[in-house]
C-alpha cells in the first residue's frame, strides 16, 4: 500500500517539494498544510496552519500520515518535529535544539568559534548602547544581523556609522523583526561569492546537494534591501568538485560533528550560506531547513526518488543511498507583489501560468498565491517562482526568462540579472523586470 505524506508550509518550497515526492511511485496519497493554490492542484491542501502543532498532530495521526516533512524554520525552531516524534510519528527535519543553529545566530557564531569553523570575527550585543559602541571600533563595511529568525531580511550591509546607526535603530528599537531584534551580530565584511550548500544529514552521514547561488536583494546588480530570495541558480558552474569536497571536509562534517557532540545530533536538510573569500569559503550562516528559493531548482534537477532520500536520513542510512541529478542546470526567477519586500497588496487577479508551462522544461512554482471566487490571486511577497531547465545555464536562464515575459499581474516585479555573476559578469537582459509589466 502506498504512504500517506504530509508537507508544512505554504511557500514556493512547499510546493517544490509536493511536486518532487508526487513523481514517487511509494506515495499514494500527498497532503500540504495549509499549502496555497499551486499544491491544491498536485495534492490536498489541509487548513491547518504550520504553527498549529496540535491540529497538525490530531491530523496525522487521525489520517495515518507516514511521514511529515516541515518546510518552514519557525515551526522547526518551536519544537514541531520533538512533538511528533514524543507521539510515534515519522517526520523530517531537526529537533529544536538542533534547528537553534538557525534560530539563533549568535548561537551558532558561538558554536562556530567553538569549533573552529572558518567564519567572519564578530561580537554579539544584548542591548543597543553595547552595540552602538561596538561600531566605533570596528572598521567599515560591517555587517548588523537580528539574531533570531527574520525571513531573510533581518542583514544589513553598511557602509558606514551612519547606515550601522541606522540598522541598530531598525532592528534593536523599532523592533521591525519583533523578538528576532533583541540580540544582534556584529561582524566584518567578507568579500566574495556566495554560494548555497545543502546537506542531507542522518546525524552521522551528509550527502550534499550540487552547489547553487541564491540573489538576496531586491535589485538588480544587488542593490536594495534584503529579500526571501530573489532567484537562484544551480549548480554554478565555477565551483569544482575539489571546491566541494574542501567544504564538505572543512565546514559541513565539523559542524554535524559538532552539533552531535553538543547533544544537537543534526537529522535533516542543514544550509550553510557560504562566501567564497580569497582566504577559502567562510561560513555566512546556517539554516535548518531546505532553502527558498533553492528547493525549486533543486527539485528541477533531482532525478532520484526524494521520498527514497528522505526516509534515508530518517532512519540514519544515508550512507547506502546516492542521489542522481541531471546534467545541465537550473534556474528560479521570483515574481514578486509591488512594494515587496517592504508592505505589498494581495488579492490581485494572475493571468498567463498556463502559457508559461507550455513551454518546454518550464514549471511554475507558487509561492504566494490563493483561490478568490474561481480566480488565481496574489497573496504573498514573492507571488511565483518561474523555474526552467536547461542545457546550460545561459540557455535556463533564456528559457526562464521567456516564461516570466507570459505571466501578468499589477505590479509584478522581478530581477533580471540572476546568474549573471556565474557567467562572467554577462547577464540576460530583459526589460520586462519593470514594476507594473
Amino acid at each position: 500500500m502506498g504512504k500517506h505524506l504530509l508537507v508544512i508550509g505554504s511557500g514556493g518550497r512547499e510546493h517544490a517539494l509536493a511536486w518532487k515526492l508526487a513523481q514517487s511511485p511509494m506515495v499514494s496519497r500527498l497532503s500540504v498544510a495549509p499549502g496555497n493554490a499551486g499544491t491544491a492542484e498536485i495534492a490536498e491542501n489541509v487548513d491547518i496552519k504550520a504553527m498549529d502543532f496540535a491540529g497538525l498532530v490530531a491530523y496525522a495521526k487521525a489520517e495515518h500520515v507516514d511521514l511529515t516533512v516541515v518546510g518552514p524554520d519557525d515551526p522547526l525552531a518551536a519544537g514541531i518535529v520533538d512533538l511528533f516524534q514524543a507521539e510515534g510519528l515519522v517526520v523530517f527535519g531537526p529537533t529544536a535544539a538542533a534547528a537553534r543553529i538557525e534560530a539563533s545566530k549568535a548561537f551558532a557564531k558561538q558554536l562556530m568559534a567553538e569549533g573552529g569553523l572558518p567564519t567572519a570575527g564578530f561580537t554579539i550585543h544584548d542591548s543597543h548602547q553595547s552595540a552602538l559602541a561596538a561600531l566605533a571600533d570596528r572598521p567599515f563595511p560591517l555587517v548588523v544581523k537580528a539574531s533570531g529568525l527574520a525571513l531573510g531580511k533581518g542583514v544589513y550591509i553598511c557602509h558606514n556609522r551612519e547606515e550601522g546607526e541606522r540598522a541598530l535603530k531598525e532592528i534593536m528599537l523599532d523592533q521591525v523583526f519583533g523578538q528576532a531584534g533583541q540580540q544582534v551580530v556584529i561582524e566584518e565584511f567578507l568579500t566574495g561569492q556566495e554560494i548555497s550548500i545543502h546537506v542531507l544529514s542522518d546525524g552521522k552521514n551528509v550527502l550534499l546537494f550540487p552547489p547553487a547561488q541564491d540573489h538576496k536583494p531586491v535589485g538588480d546588480g544587488d542593490t536594495g534591501p534584503n529579500t526571501g530570495g530573489m532567484g537562484t541558480i544551480a549548480p554554478l558552474p565555477w565551483v569544482t568538485p575539489e571546491m566541494m569536497a574542501d567544504i564538505e571536509r572543512r565546514i559541513v562534517r565539523p559542524v554535524i560533528n559538532r552539533l552531535d557532540e553538543t547533544g544537537r545530533r543534526f537529522t535533516g536538510l542543514l544550509y550553510p550560506g557560504l562566501k567564497m573569500t580569497p582566504d577559502g569559503p567562510k561560513i555566512l550562516e546556517f539554516n535548518a531547513r531546505f532553502g527558498d528559493p533553492e528547493t525549486e531548482s533543486y527539485m528541477r534537477l533531482l532525478k532520484s526518488d526524494l521520498y527514497e532520500l528522505l526516509m534515508a536520513a530518517v532512519e540514519g542510512r544515508l550512507d547506502q543511498v546516492k542521489p542522481e541529478w541531471r546534467d545541465g542546470a537550473a534556474v528560479c526567477i521570483m515574481l514578486a507583489s509591488k512594494g515587496y519586500p517592504g508592505a505589498y497588496p494581495k488579492g490581485l487577479p494572475i493571468t498567463g501560468i498556463e502559457e508559461a508551462q507550455r513551454i518546454p522544461e518550464v514549471v511554475v512554482f507558487h509561492a504566494g498565491t490563493a483561490r478568490k471566487d474561481g480566480q488565481l490571486v496574489t497573496n504573498g511577497g514573492r507571488v511565483l517562482g518561474v523555474t526552467a531547465w536547461g542545457e546550460s545555464l545561459e540557455a535556463a536562464l533564456k528559457t526562464a526568462y521567456q516564461a516570466a515575459e507570459c505571466i501578468r499581474f499589477e505590479g509584478k516585479h522581478y530581477r533580471a540579472d540572476i546568474g549573471s555573476k556565474a557567467i562572467n559578469g554577462s547577464g540576460i537582459k530583459s526589460d520586462s523586470s519593470a514594476e507594473g509589466k
